[in-house]
């Protein structure tokens, strides 16, 4: 059993055959959305192309609901998949992460800031120190 999938069809953003969108019960912005297959695989590695194709299409569905409702600014989109890349679940979903101006001083490097340190590829890095 997942967890996403004891969530009610009525806490769902949008769905289609092979998959649905939920709000995540721990955001990290207004509006975080997860992105889940109807059918519990670990990761995406092990959903089917069809399975891939229905997350990936309702990006776009959610996007439009998550314009109009928290207007966001951007989007971070992301996957974790297995435990040493973050990944708690393991029944895959896709994060899609509104975004807005002023949430971080610096948001260059995006999903980079992962690793520490690695986020702003711009600054140059500092000299080392004998």
């Amino acid at each position: 059993m997942s967890v996403f999938l004891e969530r009610p069809v009525s806490d769902h953003i949008a769905s289609n055959d092979l998959a649905f969108a939920i709000f995540d019960g721990f955001p990290v912005s207004p509006g975080h959305a997860l992105l889940v297959p109807r059918r519990v695989v670990p990761t995406w590695f092990d959903a089917t192309r069809e399975e891939q194709s229905a997350l990936m299409a309702l990006i776009d569905d959610v996007k439009r609901v998550l314009d109009a409702r928290f207007k966001p600014d951007g989007y971070n989109i992301g996957i974790n998949a297995g435990v040493a890349a973050g990944q708690t679940v393991m029944h895959v979903h896709v994060h899609l992460i509104p975004r807005y101006h002023g949430d971080v001083p610096d948001p260059r490097g995006g999903i980079r800031h992962l690793i520490p340190g690695k986020g702003n590829y711009l600054i140059p890095p500092r000299p080392a120190s004998d």
